[in-house]
């Protein structure tokens, strides 16, 4: 079976995999300082704010708020809320499901408007705004400069993702766009057999039939076989994180599913394709995959690569 795995891995590798490609995301894995300004009204829009189970986002204020004023739903299911007096660190348990949204409003303490401050926790399953800047106050002519520092990288960013893109779509088939776009080296791809280390998180949207993880110059990828929990609800991945224990992560280039998880259907395969040099540490990640709206997932631990 792994010959024929192999050869249609290089496929995927190359032509993303056809129709049956479920997400090729161009987004940085590091999301970029947010920056919220404050007016002082009376009616404030409430601003939404990514967080994750297990992930930090760190709140800065300009101004000094009330701990005893911090209101936030759901507060004991998150393993860490740690109140300063500019600052507010959360971390959302895993209790906090994906999709779910909590309200947090702080109230500031030197009375002037505005008061306070609402915002919408909305809960990834692998994504969080680590840092965010709330100015109550005008902002600095210095931290314009630094949004505008931080957008030129992004968009720099995002040109060179779309010369990489243009360069592999103008590439040839088969092994010689392979060759030609570096993915491969002399030493081709390496393969590994990981089903007996890989380790699957509780209550996942489908089960673990078996794993399989590779190696080119300039990709990983981890192939997992897929197979129904009872669900009467087909399950298709549509994202994937790879995070290593220090919450380093690996650009996920692609995800590819075979056909949807469903009851009565054969095994599925999904492959999860990465960018990492040669150099790049084998592991262990942690890898999270979710489907359109985020809420069923399938978490797979101790992953590692040839």
């Amino acid at each position: 079976m792994h010959h024929s795995v192999s050869a249609v891995l290089l496929s995927l590798l190359l032509t993303g995999g056809g129709a049956a490609l479920a997400q090729s995301p161009s987004s940085s894995v590091e999301l970029s300082i947010r920056r919220i300004e404050l007016v002082p009204d009376d009616v404030q829009a409430t601003v939404e704010v990514a967080v994750s189970p297990g992930l930090s986002t760190m709140f800065l204020f300009d101004s000094e708020v009330s701990r005893e004023g911090l209101t936030l739903e759901g507060r004991e299911r998150f393993a860490m809320v740690d109140a300063g007096l500019t600052t507010l660190r959360l971390i959302p348990s895993e209790k906090v499901s994906a999709g779910e949204r909590l309200k947090l409003t702080v109230r500031f303490q030197d009375g002037a408007a505005p008061v306070s401050a609402t915002f919408v926790l909305v809960s990834h399953p692998a994504r969080s705004e680590a840092h965010v800047e709330v100015y109550r106050r005008k902002r600095s002519v210095e931290t314009y400069q630094e949004e505008v520092r931080q957008a030129r990288i992004e968009a720099e960013k995002c040109r060179e993702e779309n010369e990489r893109l243009r360069a592999e779509r103008n590439a040839p088939d088969g092994l010689t766009g392979l060759i030609s776009t570096e993915v491969i080296s002399g030493r081709g791809v390496e393969f590994r057999d990981v089903n007996k280390d890989v380790t699957q998180g509780p209550g996942g949207a489908a089960a673990k039939h078996y794993v399989n993880a590779y190696r080119a110059a300039r990709r990983v990828a981890i192939e997992i076989f897929l197979v129904s929990r009872g669900d009467d609800q087909p399950w298709t991945a549509k994202g994937a994180t790879l995070r290593g224990k220090a919450n380093e992560e690996l650009k996920v280039l692609q995800v590819w599913q075979s056909s949807p998880v469903a009851p009565g259907s054969t095994v599925q395969r999904v492959v999860v394709e990465a960018e990492a040099a040669s150099e790049s540490p084998q592991g262990p990640f942690t890898l999270k995959l979710w489907d359109a709206d985020g809420r069923r997932t399938v978490t797979l631990g101790n992953v590692t690569f040839p």
